[in-house]
């Protein structure tokens, strides 16, 4: 008998490892339509999708081990960070899917709501917010649509080696700024910035990616207390956010 071990589990969704295929259940049957198509249009590896009966998607296991956690020291090469970038660039360079993504304006008015919020409620000080407000507002700008994956935390990125051998979680795919991967996949990991840029290829505005941590990381705080996650925890959000500050001051 296989062991059923649960992944990731809370309101909105939940999935769960039998052996080696990924049982995910969904609420919002258009998260999973946007994961199954993005998947598909995708020129990276990616999980094969096994069946579907709403509300539950089956995909197999992709080989590999993650590239880190947030809040944990990264045992990856620098030439499997180096990959990554590579990889993202690739997908970034493919033809745009056919849905939107969230534009400035959408942002900009849920990034007022979120601070509006963690300062009523005393979830973080208001002196934090206002200077990581400040940071995250650049990151507001005009861009020129890409191919995202729109949430490539690094856990969602499996290497083997130096080789990418699969990125999971599609649903947040979309049109959207190219730095926010590359944010999205290095927060919390200033560290190996350096070799996802050399992966990437190209110029990257280092400014923006950092107001996209503070973006990310001000948008995250609320959803992760409701979700039963500490944003507190040693190198996570609220750390990101402290550290963000003081690099840009300093």
């Amino acid at each position: 008998m296989e062991e059923v071990k649960v992944v990731v589990a809370h309101s909105e969704r939940a999935t769960l490892r039998v052996g080696d295929v990924f049982l995910k259940v969904d609420g919002d049957q258009t998260r999973i339509d946007v994961e199954v198509e993005a998947m598909a249009l995708a020129p990276v590896p990616t999980p094969e999708v096994l069946w579907r009966k709403p509300p539950v998607l089956a995909i197999a296991a992709v080989p590999g081990t993650a590239l880190g956690r947030l809040g944990e020291p990264s045992t990856a090469s620098p030439a499997a960070w180096a990959a990554a970038g590579a990889a993202i660039r690739k997908l970034h360079d493919a033809p745009l899917p056919p849905w939107p993504g969230r534009g400035p304006d959408e942002l900009a008015a849920d990034l007022d709501g979120e601070c509006e919020w963690l300062v009523a409620n005393g979830v973080l000080p208001a002196d934090l917010v206002t200077r990581n407000y400040q940071v995250a507002a650049a990151a507001l700008r005009p861009w020129t649509p890409v191919f995202t994956h729109g949430d490539l935390q690094l856990t969602h990125v499996f290497v083997d080696g130096d080789e990418i051998t699969g990125v999971i979680d599609w649903s947040e795919a979309g049109q959207g700024d190219a730095l926010f991967d590359l944010a999205t996949l290095t927060l919390g990991h200033e560290e190996h910035l350096d070799d996802v840029v050399a992966g990437y290829g190209t110029d990257v505005d280092l400014d923006m990616i950092r107001a996209w941590w503070s973006l990310r990381s001000l948008l995250a705080v609320r959803w992760l207390v409701e979700h039963g996650f500490d944003p507190s925890a040693p190198g996570c959000e609220v750390d990101v956010l402290r550290s963000n500050v003081f690099t840009r001051n300093n």
